[in-house]
């Protein structure tokens, strides 16, 4: 009751005309950016702060948050549709989606789509108000050396959970991000690093200019390299525009464990959405009765993709209010935005403005309503866009890809690192290796840095305290079992070991 209350009191604080209002255009307008492939969540939700300047604290942030959770939902039309993930989160729904869109059921699989951003937002939104006010009091016990586990953690399960490939590409992925996140000015003494000479680059690589190139301009030379793209031409007389309650309550079960996953996955700081989705995909695809479907048209595994990105929204924001860490990178912006509206999120949060995550529970809810009734409304909007040929959509998208990251800072060098960071992922894809660790090792390597340097610093230079300290031995505990558990010799050995205890058990 302590918690339905507050919650249920925030919820009638924004029934109201103008509040309402704000949600419905905020909402539609996340869901074009985030069908539009090379527009990002994260580009949405930093385009958008620039006009909440004037607006209340409540309705800005509850423009921004209808924003990113719009955003991350419309990366799936056009995932679905053309098999470009419209952001980053949607790359394993093209997985089951874009299949089942060619078996002429696009209508249907949008319909799943929709449910599942939904009730993984749901489940997200429930886990917020039970978890953010506990681990912010314990928030106030970690300090620069359990961040710096918190940020390998992240590197180390992105390695292991995109798209099915070698963990040691991820490794190889991340650590690259890594290294891209050292150049320019250091965190602490401002020190110019690896620059190279070029004043340009004094100021480090731009996030959104990197993530825009790696996964927009990428996909735009990728579409370039195929011969003969394999449109859907077609639908079939038997799809429809709303799920199936059946299937919903068939895959009761990957829902809510996709929505557990995907909310603890966003509290992971820099983690993301695309790794919420990926490690629901894959939790799904390890407990299916059918996963020989998987990758061909499973709507389980659609479904699972959908709720476990979506339920990483209010995951992510977990860490963003109680430890001022982004748990995404559309929450990193999230985290300017409340401070320039005069909330300071982190562990004082609960003490300062002990009502603001029941608040940020009810945005979350109103997003929610508006995605599921956007999405059942613009279903033949959105199927229009089969009709429309690849090569003619590839210039529109380059065109955007050069318009983000030129209209945040109004410098061409941008543009040279979107096209940089395109060609790089188009290589890294060529080669078989994930780019999502790439950005990730980015985000997160700021914080990587300053944690490690800020730790050697306290303990004079002695590597023992992250070892020593509870919270940091058990995160060390952890990354080296997940090391171990990636490695083919010992996955192979367990599953022996897993096998012959079973037919033993069963003799």
């Amino acid at each position: 009751m302590s918690i339905l209350a507050p919650y249920l009191s925030a919820l009638g604080d924004f029934i109201q005309p103008i509040m309402l209002f704000h949600v419905a255009w905020a909402t539609l307008l996340g869901i074009f950016i985030g069908s539009l492939p090379g527009l990002t969540a994260t580009m949405g939700v930093a385009l958008l702060t620039t006009l909440t300047y004037s607006m209340d604290r409540d309705a800005a942030i509850l423009v921004l948050i209808c924003m990113y959770v719009g955003a991350i939902y419309g990366g799936s039309r056009s995932a679905i549709l053309l098999n470009i993930p419209g952001t980053p989160a949607s790359a394993a729904t093209a997985l089951d989606g874009y299949p089942l869109a060619k078996a002429g059921r696009a209508r249907y699989a949008m319909a799943l789509a929709t449910a599942g951003s939904a009730l993984g937002t749901i489940v997200g939104i429930v886990l917020l108000v039970m978890v953010a006010p506990p681990l912010a009091e314990a928030a106030l016990k970690f300090g620069s050396f359990e961040f710096f586990w918190l940020a390998v953690f992240g590197i180390v399960i992105s390695g292991q959970l995109t798209g099915g490939v070698s963990p040691l590409k991820g490794y190889i992925a991340g650590i690259l991000g890594l290294m891209v996140a050292m150049v320019g000015s250091e965190g602490i003494h401002a020190h110019v690093r690896f620059s190279l000479g070029y004043d340009q680059l004094n100021g480090g690589i731009a996030l959104i200019s990197a993530m825009v190139g790696a996964f927009g301009f990428a996909e735009v030379l990728t579409a370039i390299s195929q011969r003969k793209p394999d449109l859907v031409t077609h639908s079939d007389k038997s799809d429809r525009m709303l799920p199936r309650l059946v299937d919903l309550w068939r895959y009761k079960f990957t829902i809510l464990r996709s929505g557990v996953i995907g909310t603890f996955v966003g509290i992971i700081p820099g983690v993301g959405e695309d790794i919420g989705a990926w490690a629901s995909y894959a939790a799904a695809k390890r407990t299916s009765p059918e996963r020989e479907l998987f990758g061909k048209g499973s709507t389980e595994g659609l479904t699972a993709a959908e709720t476990g990105n979506s339920a990483v929204i209010p995951g992510a924001l977990i860490p963003a209010l109680t430890l001022a860490v982004p748990g995404s990178a559309p929450a990193a912006v999230l985290i300017a935005a409340l401070f320039i509206h005069g909330i300071r999120p982190g562990p004082m949060i609960m003490f300062e403005q002990p009502d603001f995550i029941y608040s940020v529970a009810a945005m979350l809810t109103f997003a929610t309503i508006a995605i599921g009734v956007f999405g059942i409304l613009l279903t033949k909007v959105f199927v229009l866009v089969l009709k429309v040929p690849r090569e003619y959509l590839m210039p529109l998208v380059f065109a955007l890809c050069v318009i983000g990251p030129y209209a945040l800072t109004q410098r061409p060098f941008e543009i040279i690192v979107m096209v940089f960071f395109g060609i790089t992922g188009y290589l890294l894809r060529k080669m078989n290796y994930p780019v999502a660790p790439l950005v990730l090792g980015i985000i997160l390597g700021d914080l990587l840095d300053k944690s490690l340097r800020r730790s050697l610093i306290l303990s004079d230079g002695d590597l023992t305290p992250f070892f020593t300290r509870p919270i940091s031995a058990g995160f060390a505990l952890v990354i080296f079992v997940s090391v171990v558990l990636s490695l083919r010799p010992v996955r192979r050995a367990l599953t022996g070991l897993i096998g012959r205890a079973a037919g033993k058990a069963e003799g």
